[in-house]
């Protein structure tokens, strides 16, 4: 990096208050590798990854994420529990204290991007207080030419040693994340936790998108095949939404963060951000072969005596990590854009063996079911949860929606008409049975299923309409065995499954009370039906 550079930087650095500070500017993953190394931050391990230790928190924090509530947020976002308001003059001087910390420190400052389509593209100036930060933005963002003029559009300022007094400064404890809509700042301290970083810009996204350029911004996965049709896959932790998009027949656009206008679905991002636990080159071979020279683990527990990775070890969290570029995966699409998608998948992990393994949706059934983001929580897997329970994440991912849901749902139901696209649920959860009673659908079906629908050949069958639901069941598809598409005639005792089935279609409706207020009418016409 040329001295010219590197003086600017501290320039732009002075200038919104980070004063005297040693400045490393967009240093190589190596470097940065090293340097996290040097300084006992991180350790090498087997396979040239290193890893780190995120410390008190090694996940997000929903409660400490906060939105300056000011001209711009004021009557647009959605304010409540998943957004909460934060005062314009505490902000400013919190802003204050954390540039002031930050001042003749060492830091690492990375100019990066977010936005594969460069009509939506966003500059990011990340500012970072540990050299492995910097080597995680490196990672997720996108990356400009080495000798284009970089402007910054957004400035994330992050500094986990610097710790909040909430009595003070407005806060809830002493970690927080803060996004300035007027100021495009985001205010990151308190916390090492890396996916901080990654989804305060997701966030961002997910308002100037849909609120500005009627794009919408999805919380999904997206691949494409080699006659360029666009697939795109949502659903909440557990439902197999890694696991099912990546398909060696296929391209992966992305794994997480997507928009989609008119024609074009883009990533947000350059890099993945996979979970770790239990990982297995024979369960995962393209997420266990990307962690090499260049990726980042956190909070990985090694073999006794070894610098090898334990993936089965959740000692320190089940929230294991890994952040590597998405070159590291061998079959990408470059660049990370794909056309409008023939199909469109919510993957939702029934616990109680309601839903269909696999059912098509109308436009307002997607949309009610985009809106409620269904997927259940098996019992054994918190204390006290001792039969599965019902969880709902609107558009299926509600932490980072600043809108109303149904803003995102009524411009999904736009590009549903205009690409003509199909949207189908997938049930990846139980059958035969709630949880304990019935069996987990085989995956070998559930990728069966997915494939019959990328080869068009449920496109001619019959199909049967779920009684409650509405839903429209295959009542055949290639490679599944037909007695298992419809639920109901898996469970041994029909009347049972009845009663299951009305009481959790009484819980999407208790669920979708919150919306119904600003719901149109196809959606809630979507809405099951329990029998009285």
């Amino acid at each position: 990096m040329s001295k010219k550079s590197i003086d600017n930087t501290k320039e732009i650095l002075e200038n919104i208050g980070i004063k005297n500070a040693k400045v490393s500017l967009n240093l190589s993953p190596k470097k940065l590798a090293d340097i996290a190394i040097k300084k006992g931050q991180a350790k090498l391990t087997s396979t040239g990854a290193i890893n780190v230790n995120t410390g008190e928190f090694t996940g997000r924090s929903p409660l400490d994420r906060f939105i300056v509530k000011d001209k711009i947020t004021e009557n647009t976002v959605w304010w409540g529990e998943i957004n909460i308001p934060f005062n314009e003059n505490q902000f400013d001087k919190l802003y204050k204290k954390i540039v002031n910390y930050l001042s003749k420190k060492e830091i690492y400052v990375r100019e990066a991007y977010a936005c594969a389509d460069p009509k939506y593209r966003i500059n990011i100036r990340v500012i970072n207080e540990y050299a492995w930060s910097n080597m995680f933005a490196y990672n997720m963002f996108l990356r400009p030419n080495k000798n284009e003029t970089f402007t910054e559009d957004w400035t994330i300022i992050n500094a986990p040693g610097f710790m909040a007094n909430a009595e003070v400064d407005g806060t809830r404890q002493h970690n927080f994340a803060i996004l300035n809509f007027t100021k495009k700042t985001i205010l990151i301290g308190g916390t090492a936790y890396t996916g901080e970083i990654k989804k305060s810009i997701f966030s961002a996204l997910n308002f100037i998108l849909p609120y500005k350029h009627n794009v919408l911004a999805m919380h999904c996965s997206a691949n494409i095949g080699k006659d360029g049709d666009t697939a795109i896959f949502f659903g909440l932790s557990g439902t197999g939404k890694t696991t099912l998009s990546a398909d060696k027949n296929r391209n992966l656009i992305g794994d997480d963060e997507h928009g989609w206008y008119k024609n074009t679905v883009f990533n947000f991002e350059g890099g993945c951000y996979a979970k770790c636990i239990d990982l297995s080159k024979e369960k995962e071979p393209e997420i266990f072969d990307a962690i090499k020279e260049g990726a980042l683990l956190e909070n990985i527990s090694f073999f006794k005596n070894s610098n090898t990775p334990n993936y089965s070890d959740d000692k320190i969290t089940q929230n294991t990590r890994v952040s590597y570029p998405i070159d590291h995966i061998k079959n990408i699409a470059t660049p990370s854009i794909g056309k409008n998608p023939k199909n469109i998948f919510f993957l939702t992990a029934d616990a109680f063996g309601v839903l269909p393994p696999v059912s098509k949706l109308n436009k307002g059934q997607a949309m009610y079911h985009f809106i409620s983001g269904y997927t259940a929580k098996v019992a054994g897997t918190e204390a006290g949860v001792t039969e599965p329970q019902t969880t709902f994440s609107a558009c299926f991912g509600a932490p980072f929606m600043p809108l109303h849901p149904t803003k995102y749902a009524e411009i999904l139901g736009e590009k549903i008409n205009q690409s003509n696209a199909n949207v189908w649920l997938i049930n990846t959860g139980w059958s035969g049975g709630s949880y304990g009673i019935g069996k987990r659908i085989s995956l070998k079906h559930t990728r069966a299923m997915i494939t019959s629908i990328l080869k068009n050949e449920l496109n001619n069958v019959e199909f049967e309409k779920h009684n409650i639901f509405g839903l429209h069941m295959p009542k055949s598809c290639p490679k599944v065995p037909s007695n298992i598409l419809n639920p109901r005639n898996t469970w041994k005792n029909k009347k049972a499954y009845d009663i299951k089935a009305n009481k959790l279609a009484n819980s999407f409706i208790e669920n979708f009370k919150q919306f119904i207020d600003q719901a149109n009418k196809e959606i809630k016409e979507a809405a099951p039906k329990p029998n009285s």
